[in-house]
């Protein structure tokens, strides 16, 4: 079942989503070479308590940390640990909050200092598979139509759109119905209405997008080691457009 939100429901999303992106460019603003990626799990936690909020993904399904970092061709729930980020690097840091009573969620994927130019292309296209999918969030349309827009923009730009992970609902669960998969057919699933809140979350791989998870259970890489990204927005379905309730103001 799909929860349509109230205007004061979207209002305190929004909130959460305030905090989530502050807490995000405080990290932006931290990542740079030698950095120890346990640092970045520090501040995001010291952000959130300051502002009221509770870090969403710590203890959700048994996951150790309150953040994730993903570095490279690690494509989604990278748990902070004493290493050192690297000249080069491409880090996906992706936060979630509770304040309130409601839920935001959303990441980016950061260069760390100067990075090749394949990276850098991969980072572009991937926020902008984000953007095409966010445009499709309207009323009439069907999930089928961002999951599209997502695919056929990536796969333009001769990417592959990680299929074993998904966007999703968001609300008073960090996770609700729909599932928002990042490939998909035009005019299928679910049809979109107003006051629908989604987290729209396009993971992309320079490579394939098989899927590894390690021994720990949690970190998702690229089978064959190619660099990923990952982008994110909490958004509400408007009238005429979705707004972006995670953007940072």
């Amino acid at each position: 079942m799909v929860n349509i939100k109230s205007e004061q429901e979207i209002k305190k999303m929004k909130k959460a989503c305030a905090i989530v992106a502050e807490v995000l460019e405080s990290l932006r603003r931290m990542i740079q070479p030698d950095v120890n990626i346990n640092e970045l799990e520090k501040k995001a936690e010291s952000v959130a308590k300051k502002r009221g909020g509770i870090p969403a993904f710590k203890g959700y399904n048994g996951y150790p940390s309150s953040l994730c970092v993903s570095v490279n061709d690690v494509i989604i729930h990278g748990i902070p640990n004493m290493k050192k980020l690297r000249k080069g690097d491409i880090v996906g840091i992706d936060f979630g909050i509770l304040h309130d009573g409601y839920f935001g969620d959303a990441a980016m994927t950061v260069p760390v200092g100067d990075i090749s130019r394949d990276a850098a292309r991969l980072l572009k296209v991937t926020k902008g598979a984000l953007h095409q999918g966010i445009a499709k969030a309207v009323p009439g349309n069907r999930i089928g139509d961002i999951s599209h827009a997502i695919q056929t923009y990536v796969e333009r730009h001769g990417f592959s759109v990680i299929r074993e992970f998904t966007g999703h609902g968001i609300g008073t669960k960090l996770h609700e119905e729909p599932s928002i998969p990042n490939y998909g057919k035009v005019g299928t699933g679910l049809m979109i209405e107003e006051g629908m809140t989604f987290a729209l979350e396009p993971m992309v791989a320079a490579g394939s997008f098989e899927v590894a998870v390690q021994s720990d259970g949690w970190t998702a890489v690229t089978r064959d080691g190619s660099l990923s990204a990952h982008f994110e927005h909490t958004i509400a379905v408007r009238k005429k457009a979705a707004e972006i309730l995670s953007k940072r103001t």
